[in-house]
């Protein structure tokens, strides 16, 4: 016997049915979906997230206008659009530079390479600004010629590298305002061959001109004798994928994306069942089946808050898959940078800080946003240093270049008791477990343990703008015991401060070392001396926290207590962080610091301040009953 079924009924179960059907997770609707609860705290820099524990994040270019050789050689302060490979045993990095402002001539793009990822070398022009051929006008709307790119490199199957970027018009160089692309080979002795045109725009300007080799400066790549570069460049304009990263500079009026709908910025990664997971700015997102010769149409993902800053996905060495990206929906406060990541590259979880920091920035320019933005990482087929980490390339305030190495697996918690006493590390080399910090001026390095043996930790600092940081996550707890030595190499000049922070940031305990040559630590609301300190001589702190709702700690100096029961600085109800820094805390800039207020460089930013060198050694934390 059939029972007729209510009409209202029957529509609310299609329109349940059809809803599941349309948004399901992993499919063209809803490519990724970020399942976590945490969110960001817009009024301060990290955001009060857990860490990613491990980063190691270097300054590899500090831009400096009136000392160009200590810095790019060309005294340029707009810097951004990084890219990143791993090629030959070796690192490239690119990224693009304006005298002053983005999208103002001249443009010019650079590269500098590295075999660590900790010492890099001074940047060189391998795309200068462009000079157009004897009488070639430029359209009337343009102020000059600018470069910009969506990727910077390509290995090829023949194991030939190229470089590449985009030539355009000043202030718009998509569409009728670009020229092409351009490229190069990046040659195993560290030169680089001639330049070429690999591919034109394909819309004709506003004056109705059609580019070619007539009427640019560099031949097209098939001039050229080389059958192997040749054949490299040919093996990339087949690659489907790799030359979708091209498309919002062009849009292929002549097909050459064969119809595909496309964002800005893309970043591309194949998932568990070999399909490709496309990522774009402001949160889009797309599959394809075919090896990117189709994708479906791009979709806001509604879990995925960003505005026009780039998101970064990729299959990580531990056989997971990460997103970085910043999660706010402000273009001018791009902070901070963060990861997610998941088992299957469509469910992601845990979003956690890569680069908690934003110092200031030092030289107005147009669109500088504040904070790390536009990442990248190294795209597939690019090349995979050793190791198990995740290397991500950006912009610090689009003024300096910077790079992050993410260890995997992604964890943001500690087991167990903390016993570092470097001495297994390498000189020079990683730092396990602790999260680093290091402009070029405020390096943290592992060297040898000055007047003894043995290796320690030194955080090095002579920027004025800027501080060395290093954070050791311990075990959360409310009752934890923190022992470490610090050494100073001097005591009339520079700070190092202490802090130990819960998993939000706050600081309850604090402790410094100022430039008067007084350890001064806090109780409740006071600071308070409660020694001096020598040059070259090691301390021995000791703090005993409870962190518990009548929270308190003593602390201990070569084994003397000098404060007992002192109140607490913050109210919190745990602690999970060792912070050292050669500086004062910063939340500024703000989300209400101007952006776009003109206003001279910073007094003395191009001049090192009198170094302060600090050391650590014996860090040992443990809960206490």
């Amino acid at each position: 016997m059939k029972v007729p079924l209510n009409p209202a009924c029957f529509l609310l179960f299609t329109l349940l049915c059809g809803s599941g059907v349309r948004a399901q997770t992993g499919s063209p609707a809803e490519p990724v979906r970020y399942v976590g609860g945490e969110t960001i705290d817009p009024n301060v820099h990290d955001g009060r997230l857990r860490y990613a524990i491990g980063v190691e994040s270097r300054q590899t270019m500090r831009a400096n206008r009136t000392h160009p050789e200590l810095a790019d050689g060309q005294g340029w302060t707009y810097n951004h659009g990084s890219n990143l490979c791993y090629w030959n045993n070796t690192f490239y990095q690119q990224y693009l530079s304006n005298p002053v402002d983005e999208h103002i001539a001249p443009g010019q793009t650079l590269v500098m390479t590295s075999k660590d990822g900790r010492q890099w070398s001074k940047p060189e022009v391998v795309f200068p600004p462009y000079v157009a051929p004897a009488g070639v006008k430029i359209p009337d709307k343009s102020k000059g010629y600018m470069m910009h790119q969506r990727m910077g490199f390509y290995s090829a199957p023949n194991g030939r590298l190229l470089v590449l970027a985009f030539y355009g018009h000043t202030e718009d160089p998509f569409g009728q305002g670009g020229i092409g692309r351009v490229v190069r080979e990046v040659l195993k002795n560290g030169s680089y061959g001639p330049i070429y045109f690999i591919r034109y725009s394909s819309h004709t300007t506003v004056n109705g001109v059609k580019w070619d080799e007539t009427n640019t400066s560099y031949p097209f790549y098939k001039k050229s004798q080389d059958t192997g570069f040749r054949e490299a460049c040919d093996a990339l304009l087949a690659d489907k994928l790799m030359t979708f990263q091209w498309w919002d500079e062009d849009r292929g009026v002549d097909d050459f994306y064969g119809g595909k709908e496309g964002q800005k910025a893309l970043s591309y990664y194949h998932r568990k069942d070999g399909k490709v997971v496309a990522l774009w700015k402001r949160s889009f997102s797309a599959l394809s089946t075919d090896e990117g010769k189709t994708f479906s149409k791009p979709v806001k993902v509604p879990t995925l808050i960003m505005a026009g800053g780039k998101q970064w996905g990729q299959r990580t060495d531990d056989g997971r898959f990460a997103i970085c990206y910043n999660p706010i929906d402000s273009d001018k406060y791009r902070y901070p940078l963060t990861i997610i990541t998941g088992n299957d590259g469509i469910l992601f979880d845990n979003l956690l800080i890569v680069q908690g920091e934003v110092p200031v920035r030092r030289f107005f320019g147009r669109w500088k946003d504040f904070g790390p933005c536009y990442m990248r990482g190294i795209e597939e087929g690019n090349g995979n240093p050793p190791g198990n980490d995740l290397w991500l390339s950006y912009s610090m305030n689009k003024e300096d270049i910077w790079i992050s190495r993410i260890p995997t697996p992604v964890r943001y918690a500690v087991t167990g008791p903390v016993a570092d006493r470097f001495d297994g590390l390498t000189l020079n080399g990683a730092v396990t477990d602790w999260n680093i910090y290091a402009p070029k001026w405020a390096p943290v390095s592992v060297v040898s343990t000055p007047d003894a043996g043995g290796k320690c930790l030194e955080l090095t600092d002579k920027d004025a703008y800027d501080y060395a940081r290093a954070i050791r996550v311990f075990k959360e707890g409310n009752r934890i015991e923190t022992k470490l030595k610090i050494r100073a190499s001097q005591n009339d000049s520079g700070t190092l401060e202490i802090d130990l922070t819960d998993r939000y940031g706050n600081r309850p305990v604090r402790l410094r070392f100022d430039e008067k040559g007084h350890i001064v630590a806090t109780d409740g609301s006071a600071e308070k001396p409660v020694q001096r300190y020598k040059p070259g001589q090691w301390y021995e702190l000791t703090f005993s926290v409870n962190a518990t709702l009548a929270g308190h700690y003593d602390l201990s100096i070569d084994g003397k207590k000098v404060l007992e029961k002192a109140a607490l600085a913050e109210a919190v109800q745990s602690i999970e962080r060792l912070s050292l820094r050669t500086g004062p805390y910063r939340d500024l800039p703000n989300r209400k610091t101007p952006n776009e207020e003109p206003g001279p460089p910073l007094p003395g930013a191009d001049e090192p301040v009198k170094a302060a060198v600090f050391h650590v050694d014996d860090v040992q934390i443990k809960a206490i009953k």
